[in-house]
């Protein structure tokens, strides 16, 4: 796997079909250390500037589907990658990051400082209902499953279609793809940085990582 660089835009081999999994970018909340999980954040200046940079790379892959969290700020980076591939977007929210119940506006220290032991759990990627009433991770896949299944159904023979989504989301649809069970997924896959991604290519038995934490 390759991190923080772009990976190949070569054709994929045989017909093989490609997904990248991409995170939006940055909001006014990721850069003050606020959780937000399905709270509805713009992106911020700097964050259509990643969203373009991002979109002028992944447009090199020629991507045939761009489909994107209903949320605002995945909405917005997948707008800006359909835009330079001139193709249609859709929105589903079944790509909307983790809900994590009352840790929504509370900032890492303060998570940290009121939730001790499941800010712990968090951190080691244990399966947990998050912030008292949100999701667990076997929440999210359970969501992203069907959605995921219905972005495979769609996609031809050596086609790329790009997912615009969220960094916990992410990872779980990673997960999903190449069968990695969650926790091992959150202990050796490191969290997407605003506008990474990773890209996952059809292999004979499956699918495979060909990059992570890939950028413009």
């Amino acid at each position: 796997m390759s991190g923080e660089a772009s990976a190949s835009t070569a054709p994929t081999a045989s017909g093989r079909r490609r997904i990248i999994v991409l995170r939006h970018g940055q909001t006014g909340d990721n850069a003050r250390g606020v959780w937000q999980g399905q709270v509805d954040s713009d992106l911020s200046p700097l964050g259509h500037e990643q969203a373009r940079a991002a979109a002028g790379a992944l447009a090199a892959y020629t991507p045939s589907v761009v489909v994107a969290s209903d949320l605002k700020r995945a909405a917005e980076t997948g707008d800006e990658v359909a835009q330079a591939c001139g193709i249609p977007i859709s929105y589903d929210p079944r790509w909307r990051e983790i809900h994590v119940g009352q840790w929504a506006g509370m900032t890492s220290e303060q998570v940290s400082s009121e939730f001790p032991e499941e800010r712990l759990r968090h951190l080691r990627g244990e399966d947990f209902v998050r912030g008292v009433d949100g999701e667990s991770l076997s929440d999210v896949a359970q969501r992203v499953r069907g959605a995921l299944d219905d972005l495979l159904d769609g996609l031809g023979a050596g086609e790329t279609a790009v997912v615009a989504t969220h960094g916990v989301t992410g990872r779980v649809v990673i997960a999903e793809l190449v069968d990695l069970d969650r926790l091992t997924a959150w202990r050796v896959l490191g969290g997407f940085g605003n506008c990474h991604w990773a890209e996952v290519v059809e292999a004979e038995t499956g699918w495979r990582i060909q990059a992570w934490n890939a950028s413009a």
